[in-house]
């Protein structure tokens, strides 16, 4: 068996520096347990796979589905070059317990919202997880003549990571450890614990599911020996996972555009004042606590706590009037677990414009989210440093401090109450259809 992985451009280069730096580690620790004989080459994978697999007098090409839109035409047009070459494409299973498109209604159509999505799920299920061995016999790249493409190093995928920035440990032990760690100290407690950004209450394994390094099957097998309401929750969160892909799956302009077009059509702020107010968010210098630690988290470590996701997406949309794409961008050139159908459908969930999403009219508050989710101000002080002298939650609301705002930490960009009002004017306003 051939190992392979294609490094293709048309993924990579709009990859953050810490995706591509996780996978860079990811890709090392599988290449070690291969012996060293997993092949890393850089090309177009319709012309680099047909060149390797004839080259190693390969009968087929095994896979895993790719559903989202560049990855089905990328596979379609890797399919035809092979069947050129009278060698097989086969996928063998895909990154989700059940398939996109698979989840239907009793007449064949899609469930357009979670709820019977998740229900229908549940009733369809999904087969146990797959057995690996491990006497493997793997073939040396070395051995082979014309392999085509240029070989790389897993750490060749890189690119300077910024200092600071503190990434998962990578691979698949990492993230079997991690898991079993979750469900011995946190699952039990998860459906309560999830909301307190201030504590290790989630499970930290979105980027090992991004990447492969463990699959939702082993991830529900485990889940289904338990009776917890922290594991109901936590097998919810991944048909949440599963939801937006069968999303994409139907409709793959949803990536870009609003469900209800109506969104995009709103009034939004555009210019120098909109652009500034943009970098403020991005660098967490809006003035406003919660929001601040959040955008700090995701530069530090390149995740964000879900909980907090949602805050600054609802800031960015309804305080700066600043459209969902743009954040979801950003959160994408940053996130090590930048998926892109969660990611962008979590934003149209906040921004209203998504399938059973919150109504536009539903606002979070920057400082009451702060005060209920983070209420002794333990997270803000871990990402902010110029409060980390300010004391239990009026670290929420350092503009009423005695002494005024500590050194370094900058005003308020915006004022919440009159920016929620404009927003509420904005819906008001929207295009009828």
């Amino acid at each position: 068996m051939l190992g392979v992985f294609v490094a293709d451009d048309r993924l990579l280069r709009p990859s953050g520096a810490p995706r591509r730096a996780f996978l860079a580690g990811c890709l090392t620790r599988l290449s070690e347990s291969t012996g060293g004989k997993l092949l890393i080459v850089k090309g177009s994978p319709d012309s680099v796979v047909p060149r390797i697999a004839a080259a190693a007098g390969a009968a087929a090409v095994h896979v895993s589905a790719d559903f989202m839109p560049y990855g089905r035409r990328r596979d379609e047009l890797v399919a035809e070059a092979l069947r050129a070459k009278d060698i097989e494409l086969v996928a063998t299973g895909s990154p989700y317990a059940v398939a996109p498109g698979r989840v239907r209604k009793p007449d064949g159509s899609r469930y357009a919202v979670f709820t019977p999505y998740f229900r229908g799920w549940t009733e369809h299920g999904w087969r146990a997880p797959a057995v690996t061995g491990d006497d493997v016999s793997w073939v040396d790249p070395a051995d082979l003549d014309a392999i085509g493409g240029r070989r790389m190093m897993p750490a060749d995928l890189g690119i300077a990571v910024p200092d600071g920035l503190e990434l998962p440990e990578p691979g698949e032990k990492a993230a079997a450890a991690g898991w079993k760690q979750f469900l011995a100290d946190a699952v039990g407690e998860y459906d309560d614990e999830r909301d307190r950004p201030d504590h290790p209450g989630t499970s930290r394994m979105s980027p090992y599911l991004k990447w492969g390094c463990i699959h939702p099957r082993t991830m529900l097998a485990d889940l289904a020996r338990l009776r917890s309401k922290g594991a109901a929750a936590y097998r919810r969160e991944l048909a949440w996972r599963e939801f937006y892909a069968d999303l994409v799956f139907h409709r793959p302009e949803s990536l870009r555009q609003s469900i209800d077009p109506v969104v995009d059509e709103m009034t939004w702020d555009q210019g120098a004042e909109a652009d500034a107010r943009l970098v403020a968010w991005q660098q967490g210098r809006t003035g406003y606590p919660y929001i601040d630690a959040g955008m700090r988290q995701l530069l530090t470590e390149g995740w964000m706590h879900n909980r907090v996701r949602m805050g600054v997406a609802s800031f960015l949309i309804k305080d700066l009037h600043v459209p969902w794409q743009r954040g979801a961008a950003h959160f994408l050139r940053h996130l090590v677990d930048g998926d892109v159908s969660s990611n962008n459908h979590g934003w149209q969930w906040v921004a209203g414009s998504g399938p059973q999403a919150a109504p536009f009219f539903r606002i979070f508050n920057p400082v009451g989210q702060g005060e209920k989710h983070d209420p002794d101000g333990d997270y803000v002080r871990r990402y902010v440093p110029e409060l980390r002298s300010v004391a239990g939650k009026a670290v929420h609301r350092p503009w009423e401090l005695p002494g005024g705002l500590p050194n370094g930490y900058p005003e308020r960009i915006v004022d919440h109450a009159a920016e929620r009002a404009e927003s509420l004017q904005r819906w008001e306003d929207r295009p009828r259809r």
